[in-house]
């Protein structure tokens, strides 16, 4: 018989999330009578075209960073307690996470633990480069004949559902949609099937609440005078109470700051939701248009009324691409006529980067002024700015060849003596980088497999 309620706890919203957030839903969690799950969502497409650069590098490497940093501090509670975990640390390696865990798991003393990897996610042993190119891209850049690193189908909630029924105590997954992560315990638990898609609906809609953690309890809802939320720096992670209807209840771990009510759950419910009745996910077309919210209690609100409609016959695929390398150098100018000075200094950065000849992007601006809503050439004015002040000039390019890129950064370097007066505090930074581009294939052509550790 199906439990009345399940628990499911969110330890990160992204990767480099707050690293002891977790602890408290642990504790939380530790106190409710039914079955327990904590999830960590830790891979955006950025996240996952950064572990493909780092396990070209090191074929050990791949997973999350702060994998051992998230699980170490409560391992041990959640198997003492029962609390299973379900989580994406795999990103471009799940095989290597799996093995870090349980490596770790042993150092805690924690006997017996099943680590289940789902695979699948990975799409160049299924298609040539030339295939994938002949995809339409949906999102993000052309891939043209770019170097092609990897390609990740969003898998859905299936295979982890099947690991947990196999007895899985903890799950680690590549690519797969955020939801996922909740929606495969509610399908082990629930037994809901493929075409149950108003209860596949509201479970995703669980998912989607809690994936970005700390969003859905105040953090990043709050804006001071207009939405204020109280212990912003103890922001308590949320814990979704879902039953078998599908009905959601969000709140938070005890004892911690922030706030969840009607308008912080209704704005998570709403973010990056294109459109509200068509939002399309792996296992189910997910309808919010005529969901209802309401605060039944102090940081518990309801969320009941999601519909569901079958799932599309295409899966998405983040397709990572070689994006050469980005380079970024700056300066800064205080006190008397600092402004003056800072604008003489993109005036002989501009001269200098023409002399390179190169057609290479290129930024100019002064942070401090309205840089970051500028457009990507940065502003040509800044008259209403005080004279006297503090002001940081910033230079950025992109490109394939790295010795110009580093030249770019250099020319700002070079002010140190060659630039205006009292220039200091410089730094820069020389990164490689990955694009993403997005396309959709036959859901049909992706084969999922479950492996334990």
């Amino acid at each position: 018989m199906p439990p009345p309620t399940v628990y499911i706890g969110c330890g990160a919203g992204f990767s480099g999330d707050r690293l002891d957030a977790a602890i408290p839903v642990v504790k939380t969690l530790t106190k409710k009578k039914g079955p327990k799950y904590l999830i960590f969502e830790t891979l955006a497409e950025r996240t996952l075209a950064l572990a493909q650069k780092h396990k070209q590098k090191d074929p050990n490497h791949g997973y999350s960073p702060f994998l051992e940093d998230y699980l170490r501090p409560i391992l041990r509670s959640c198997a003492d307690s029962g609390i299973k975990i379900v989580s994406n640390f795999g990103a471009a390696n799940p095989i290597g996470a799996a093995k870090k865990i349980s490596e770790i798991a042993k150092q805690l003393g924690c006997r017996n633990l099943r680590i289940a990897i789902i695979l699948g996610d990975d799409l160049l042993n299924v298609f040539s480069n030339d295939e994938i190119r002949n995809h339409p891209t949906i999102e993000g850049l052309e891939i043209n004949g770019q170097e092609i690193i990897a390609a990740n189908a969003y898998l859905g909630a299936r295979p982890i559902a099947e690991a947990l029924r196999l007895g899985a105590d903890i799950v680690v997954v590549g690519r797969c949609t955020d939801p996922a992560l909740v929606l495969g315990p509610l399908i082990n638990e629930f037994g809901w099937k493929e075409n149950d898609w108003q209860q596949l609906a509201q479970g995703t809609m669980a998912g989607h609440l809690l994936e970005c953690g700390a969003q859905v309890t105040g953090a990043y809802f709050a804006d001071p005078g207009y939405k204020d939320v109280p212990n912003l720096a103890e922001v308590g992670f949320p814990i979704a109470e879902i039953s078998n209807d599908g009905s959601v209840i969000i709140t938070k771990a005890d004892g911690t700051g922030g706030i969840v009510s009607e308008q912080t759950v209704k704005e998570q419910l709403l973010y990056e939701i294109h459109d509200p009745a068509n939002y399309y996910t792996a296992d189910v077309i997910l309808d919010i248009s005529k969901v209802s919210v309401e605060q039944i209690a102090a940081n518990r609100v309801q969320i009941s009324g999601a519909n569901g409609k079958p799932y599309p016959p295409t899966l998405k695929v983040t397709v990572s691409i070689n994006g050469g390398w980005m380079g970024e150098a700056e300066m800064t100018y205080a006190g008397p006529n600092a402004l003056a000075r800072a604008k003489l200094a993109i005036e002989v950065l501009k001269k200098r980067c023409r002399n390179l000849e190169t057609n290479y992007p290129i930024r100019f601006d002064i942070l401090g002024t309205v840089s970051v809503h500028s457009g990507d050439i940065g502003p040509d004015n800044y008259d209403s700015f005080e004279a006297d002040g503090d002001y940081r000039v910033r230079i950025a390019s992109k490109g394939q060849d790295k010795k110009i890129v580093e030249r770019i950064n250099q020319e700002m370097l070079s002010l140190y003596c060659s630039g205006p007066a009292g220039g200091g505090g410089f730094r820069q930074h020389l990164t490689d980088q990955i694009h993403t581009a997005s396309i959709l294939v036959d859901r049909d052509k992706v084969t999922t497999q479950i492996e334990f550790i």
